[in-house]
């Protein structure tokens, strides 16, 4: 908690949250691993920090599976990396893990994924750098494959009073890239109020 704290405080344009994850939202995000088909599944996970998510994720795996977890911060892959040597629910699988240190939008893997979870701030973002990462979360998951991610409720709405105008058309075209996919491509949506804010949790299928 003291390391999410502080990239919080010191990093807060990738962390973008005041509070990691819920377990409600974590369940809620990976909900798509126990609705699972027959067989080995890849999984990738965008923006883990000290891993409130990945532990759901883990906990949701089988023999078999793989998980890639794609974080910019190097604080964070420390915590990650700290996490599967000294956890015992952590440790068995680290074999099945790959931990890579870079911006989504350089990722370069050779498989797709048949689940991705994001756990970015868009809100905090420029609209190019957003959609950049949609194109790419697309082209990474497999033709039957999900990308779950999650919003805070009224997070713009909340913003933009007290916002430039700059920063209001920044946060306008964000919502209208959000929009574009989630009226394109959502397939679930569900509201988690035990969430600090409570959140979207939202599932797109390209």
């Amino acid at each position: 908690m003291f390391a999410f704290i502080r990239e919080t405080i010191l990093n807060y344009h990738h962390t973008g949250a005041i509070a990691p994850s819920s377990a409600f939202l974590a369940r809620a995000l990976t909900d798509y691993l126990v609705e699972r088909p027959e067989g080995p599944m890849h999984i990738l996970e965008v923006g883990p920090g000290t891993g409130a998510v990945t532990g759901t994720i883990l906990s949701r795996l089988r023999t078999g599976d793989t998980l890639t977890l794609c974080e910019i911060n190097p604080a964070f892959v420390r915590v990650l990396e700290e996490k599967f040597a000294a956890n015992p629910k952590w440790k068995p699988w680290r074999a099945a893990v790959q931990i890579i240190c870079a911006p989504v939008e350089e990722l370069s893997v050779e498989r797709q994924f048949h689940h991705a979870v994001c756990g970015l701030p868009f809100n905090n973002f420029p609209p190019t750098i957003v959609d950049a990462i949609f194109s790419k979360l697309a082209s990474l998951t497999s033709p039957r494959g999900t990308l779950s991610f999650f919003e805070y409720v009224f997070i713009r709405q909340l913003k933009m009073p007290f916002a430039s105008s700059k920063e209001r058309e920044r946060l306008r075209a964000v919502a209208e890239i959000l929009g574009h996919y989630i009226q394109n491509h959502q397939i679930r949506q569900k509201l988690v109020l035990p969430n600090l804010p409570p959140a979207w949790a939202r599932t797109l299928r390209f």
